[in-house]
């Protein structure tokens, strides 16, 4: 069974599993549960660590210098145990480490490190990838944290998601699971995105490029708590919920699924990043809760 560890704050409460090293909970002192709670008759996730892929490659299988082997949406790291590393009273770190199951769909070794920290309303959430191999390593990271939607408080009240920059990025769609290369007119206008369940008749919102590095989650004409995100080194964009699912996802990435006809190789996916051995790359985002 997974084993879960809880860090604490005066405005925060947050658990952990080291399966997956994903978010169970994220509660405010007032008890206002933020994060989706994982019913599995909408969507059991909760809050899943994307690596070493995000998204689906063509019939999921993925490539790396022409080796391919099956792989499953957006990557093994959510199924894999990690080994909590460090703890404190406000902070964790979670590590996972290559081994031979893994190397023989991704032949690299490698260290993925996440670290959660707790600094009175702020949750900072770091993913760390080093290249522990002989050759350069392809992969995508992201993070799919999934948020009550109603916010508690909120009731019925119109909620929202707002970009720091004012933008209007461009749409791109899924089809079947992979990018499609048309881009559509922005659902956002002046940066603001009210929500409703038909925006995700047709699957997930993805913005490649241009979201910016900082946006807010709110119901602004209700008492409910106002949610606020930076993000660090993910250019790429994903909200995501089912139909009348209660919960939206903010997902921030560096990488993005396979292009509708291209083929499994890692390194062709849109946003990978190619890390030289010896080398360590950082992603992360900081949710301030308001």
């Amino acid at each position: 069974m997974p084993t879960e560890t809880t860090i604490t704050s005066p405005d925060l409460s947050v658990t952990l599993s080291d399966l997956g090293a994903e978010l169970q909970s994220i509660t405010t002192a007032a008890g206002d549960a933020l994060l989706w709670h994982g019913d599995p008759a909408f969507w059991g996730g909760r809050a899943p660590i994307l690596f070493p892929i995000v998204g689906r490659g063509p019939n999921d299988r993925i490539a790396v210098n022409g080796q391919e082997a099956a792989m499953r949406q957006h990557g093994f790291a959510r199924h894999s145990t990690f080994q909590l590393v460090e703890v404190t009273p406000d902070r964790c770190v979670y590590a996972l480490n290559d081994s031979a199951e893994s190397r023989a769909v991704y032949p690299f070794a490698f260290r993925l490190t996440l670290t959660y920290h707790l600094i009175g309303p702020t949750l900072s959430v770091t993913a760390e990838v080093t290249n522990a191999s002989e050759t350069a390593m392809p992969f995508g990271l992201g993070f799919h944290p999934a948020f009550a939607w109603p916010l508690p408080g909120a009731g019925k009240a119109a909620h929202r998601i707002t970009l720091a920059n004012g933008a209007e990025p461009a749409l791109a769609r899924l089809v079947d699971g992979h990018l499609a290369p048309e881009r559509s007119a922005s659902p956002f206008d002046a940066g603001v995105l009210p929500l409703h369940p038909d925006l995700f008749d047709a699957d997930a919102l993805i913005f490649p490029g241009g979201a910016g590095d900082a946006l807010s989650y709110r119901a602004p004409d209700s008492a409910a708590p106002a949610l606020h995100f930076t993000f660090s080194n993910t250019p790429n964009l994903g909200i995501w919920s089912k139909p009348g699912a209660p919960f939206v996802c903010i997902e921030p990435w560096h990488g993005m699924a396979a292009r509708t006809g291209d083929g499994p190789e890692i390194a062709d996916r849109p946003h990978t990043t190619i890390l030289a051995p010896g080398k360590t790359a950082s992603f992360g985002y900081a949710l301030r809760v308001e």
